[in-house]
């Protein structure tokens, strides 16, 4: 793997995402409150395509705890 960088291969999870919802849309299930768009893939794939860098937005949500 010559000439690729680290981050070639990086997935963003944006399950893990503090910006990701998911909308009521049928058609475009998938949201994000970062960027301000709805899609049916994943929004850091969307990203991904469009810019060719792994999504910069990524924020880790903030686990609450049950007690």
């Amino acid at each position: 793997m010559i000439g690729k960088s680290k981050t070639f291969d990086t997935r963003i999870n944006c399950y893990a995402c503090k910006h990701f919802y998911v909308t009521w849309d049928p058609q475009l299930p998938r949201g994000c409150r970062a960027f301000g768009f709805k899609s049916a893939t994943l929004p850091s794939i969307v990203v991904k395509q469009s810019s060719g860098t792994p999504c910069m937005k990524f924020a880790k949500k903030e686990n609450k705890g049950n007690g």
